[in-house]
């Protein structure tokens, strides 16, 4: 088997490589030919196609793999014949909903179930759902210094983007639409934050919003898509801001009360009482904090609808204690309780971090069956099993 791997600087990428390697040696010889390529540099670009189709055709591999979805690379598939594998670790994600979603040779895995489930929904054969996963081996690897343990210790830790960065467009606009646009999407954040295990914000925004943010912003669908003004605003601009209210709103809660520790990319950021130490390398510093943090926070990004994102496989292979906002597809590989916690409300999320950090040895127990149950069942050699031994014929959801 040879595999064509569209390799940039993605958080999974070393870790894909290694799954790789392990599977070689223990089942079947895998070839790899990593072809490196920047994302932005590819779209709308004749010659990277051309390239890409050069280097294909010379190949001749068993099909193409990448991190994330990308048009570019499905057209260049489709014209040489070449199957195309891709496994979606973002979301939104609006490059599936280019045309080129429907080519017969994409193979596109989704770790959103509920998103699956959308494209299932509208006759669409070529999305599949594929939970994401982690690397038990590389990070059981990683010992931690009792002497080096107390940069990293802190009694509950959230590691993410506060999504107060140059892409926060509600921001941008909000002084510049109509007081009428302002209240709408204002009072539809705060409904929608009420609501946890469903998100109705890209179905709540009608014309005349709609418009007014356009005109505000210009953000528009891409020239080979077919996403809707409704998905670009709901997702990019009302449920990103969403979540930073709510992280901000969350973190300033606890840190009344906890000892709080946030990792994330703007150091300069403030929350009264909450340690920022700013960002941390995914591979060789993310790890310590979740392993040395006694609870490990997940909150997600409301665009992901169902999905367990990468930071919560990450903390639970980690052997961390996580406490996560409800996710549905959580339950279809875990036991709430038992392998992770989750919160229904604020109110509910305070009382049990004032519990689980006044039970430690249940605590311990928690992350300890939660390592054993990802080491066992959800690594990326059990993903690239799932994808590279059928690709075609893995079962739908």
């Amino acid at each position: 088997m040879k595999v064509f791997f569209m390799e940039w600087n993605s958080f999974c990428n070393e870790d894909i490589l290694d799954a790789f390697e392990k599977l070689s040696e223990s089942d079947r010889p895998i070839e790899v030919f990593r072809y490196k390529f920047e994302p932005r540099e590819s779209a709308d670009n004749p010659e990277f196609e051309e390239n890409l189709e050069k280097a294909i055709v010379n190949e001749q591999p068993s099909f193409v793999f990448s991190m994330n979805y990308y048009p570019e690379v499905s057209k260049v598939c489709q014209k040489t014949g070449i199957k195309y594998a891709s496994w979606l670790y973002d979301n939104p994600q609006v490059k599936l909903y280019s045309y080129t979603l429907i080519n017969s040779c994409n193979y596109v895995f989704v770790f959103d179930s509920q998103m699956y489930r959308e494209f299932s929904g509208q006759g669409i054969k070529t999305v599949y759902y594929l939970p994401l996963a982690a690397s038990s081996r590389r990070l059981d690897s990683i010992v931690i210094p009792d002497k080096e343990r107390k940069k990293w210790e802190s009694d509950v830790s959230f590691c993410g983007s506060m999504y107060n960065e140059g892409h926060n467009f509600w921001d941008r606009i909000s002084d510049k639409v109509s007081s009428y646009t302002k209240g709408y999407i204002e009072g539809l954040m705060k409904a929608q934050m009420q609501v946890e295990g469903a998100n109705f914000v890209q179905e709540s925004l009608n014309k005349y919003v709609i418009d007014d943010m356009v005109n505000a912003l210009s953000l528009t669908p891409n020239f080979d898509g077919v996403e809707t003004y409704e998905y670009l605003y709901g997702q990019y601009v009302v449920n990103r801001k969403i979540t930073a209210i709510e992280r901000y709103e969350i973190l300033e809660m606890l840190g009344r009360k906890y000892n709080v520790t946030l990792y994330t990319k703007d150091k300069k950021f403030k929350i009264p009482k909450v340690d920022n130490r700013g960002e941390v390398d995914y591979y060789l510093e993310m790890p310590k904090a979740f392993k040395c943090s006694k609870i490990n926070l997940n909150i997600s990004l409301r665009s992901i609808k169902s999905g367990i994102p990468l930071r919560a496989f990450d903390i639970m292979a980690c052997n961390g204690f996580l406490i996560s906002n409800y996710q549905a597809d959580f339950f279809d590989f875990f036991e709430a309780g038992e392998d992770f916690v989750y919160y229904e409300s604020r109110e509910d999320l305070d009382e049990k971090i004032g519990y689980y950090l006044s039970n430690p040895e249940e605590r311990i127990r928690i992350a300890q069956n939660a390592h054993d149950k990802v080491a066992k069942y959800h690594t990326f050699e059990n993903r690239l099993e799932q994808i590279f031994n059928s690709v075609g014929e893995i079962p739908h959801l």
